[in-house]
């Protein structure tokens, strides 16, 4: 699980907690709303920034994956953020930032 914390435009933080599965979801979410920004027609267009997909490895690996997607993760939030507002504002980008019932009790690991 990681924690991102959420600056809104109007100066509010917050902080939600989302699992790598999480931005996977979105990341296809992305790609299927916006085939041309995601370079599907031709790769040379792509906007949708990139985000490595979902690997298989063993309970002892979990903290160490989890540690090398911190960066590309991050990267991949400012990114999208910064994408044309038709994107970076659209409904699904939104929900994926906003505070959910489980963000009020966090993890405990």
């Amino acid at each position: 699980v990681y924690i991102i914390k959420v600056t809104w435009s109007n100066g509010s933080t917050e902080v939600i907690y989302r699992r790598y599965s999480k931005f996977f979801d979105l990341q296809m979410q992305m790609l299927d709303k916006f085939p041309m920004e995601g370079g599907q027609k031709d790769p040379k267009q792509r906007i949708i920034p990139f985000l490595p997909g979902k690997i298989l490895f063993r309970r002892s690996h979990i903290r160490d994956v989890a540690v090398k997607r911190l960066i590309p993760i991050d990267e991949y939030c400012k990114a999208l953020i910064q994408l044309p507002p038709y994107i970076s504002q659209c409904e699904e980008v939104l929900q994926f930032f906003e505070t959910r019932p489980d963000d009020l009790m966090p993890p405990k690991e």
